[in-house]
């Protein structure tokens, strides 16, 4: 097994509770737990070396002198699923500011992904990246129709999902997580060459999001691990138990990366 791809399982916090959203949309929300802590412990039981979480509700309220007690609520979640499992955590989610990022990694994240402020303050990814460093800063390029989605998926800027790559790449940004929303949820199968061709135009390691359907979408992943794509975050197929994530791991296991073309 390639060392590099990791599957990670997604938290996705609403309220306090564990959902899941198709295409993100709110009005399409399934609950599955209303204890992430206890969901965050059931993945790491199974074998999960690294969890996604993520605050859908976007708090923005939060600066790192905030009281613990004063925490919205979706941050109380995230520091104690940081207690609670010895596994790091991405976290990503209504992160706008430094005082954002700062306080979602105090509270115990291992590294941020960045989505809305890539577009509209990419200044802010460079002093993200100054003060943090590349390995905890993430971008999130969601793409619909090719073009990059912010504000929660809300809104579409007119830039390509390539041209963002490219920039936060030469900036200095190393990793992003690639969703297509039109993918999100659904169960539909994912797109290896779109994600493998992203990871290679961009030079940005790439972790697919969205569409996991089987485990042949992560045998096909897996495949193309050696052209840059590091990694993919499951959520709908887990909880729907299409496969469990200790057979995902078992099965990458097995699997042997194909050799790099000189």
């Amino acid at each position: 097994m390639c060392p590099a791809f990791v599957i990670f399982p997604a938290i996705d916090l609403r309220n306090g509770r564990c959902v899941r959203l198709r295409q993100g949309d709110p009005a399409a929300e399934t609950v599955y737990g209303e204890d992430p802590v206890a969901m965050a412990r059931h993945w790491v039981a199974q074998g999960a070396t690294w969890l996604h979480v993520v605050n859908l509700d976007g708090a923005l309220a939060y600066r790192p002198s905030t009281p613990r007690r004063a925490l919205p609520v979706n941050l109380q979640v995230l520091a104690a699923i940081c207690e609670a499992v010895a596994v790091p955590v991405q976290f990503g989610g209504g992160l706008r500011t430094l005082a954002d990022i700062e306080g979602a990694l105090r509270l115990g994240a291992a590294r941020v992904v960045l989505g809305t402020v890539a577009v509209t303050q990419p200044a802010l990814v460079v002093e993200a990246l100054a003060r943090f460093g590349p390995e905890r800063v993430v971008v999130g390029l969601d793409a619909r129709e090719g073009r990059v989605a912010t504000h929660g998926w809300t809104q579409v800027s007119d830039v390509s999902v390539e041209v963002l790559g490219r920039m936060m790449h030469e900036v200095g940004v190393q990793r992003a997580v690639y969703t297509d929303i039109r993918r999100d949820g659904m169960l539909t199968g994912v797109d290896p060459e779109e994600v493998a061709r992203l990871a290679e135009t961009t030079g940005l390691r790439v972790i697919a999001s969205g569409g996991v359907a089987s485990l042949n979408d992560l045998r096909a992943l897996f495949q193309v691990a050696h052209r840059g794509v590091e990694g993919v975050i499951v959520g709908q197929a887990l909880y729907q138990q299409r496969f469990s994530l200790a057979e995902a791991l078992a099965l990458l296991a097995t699997l042997q990366p194909p050799v790099s073309e000189p």
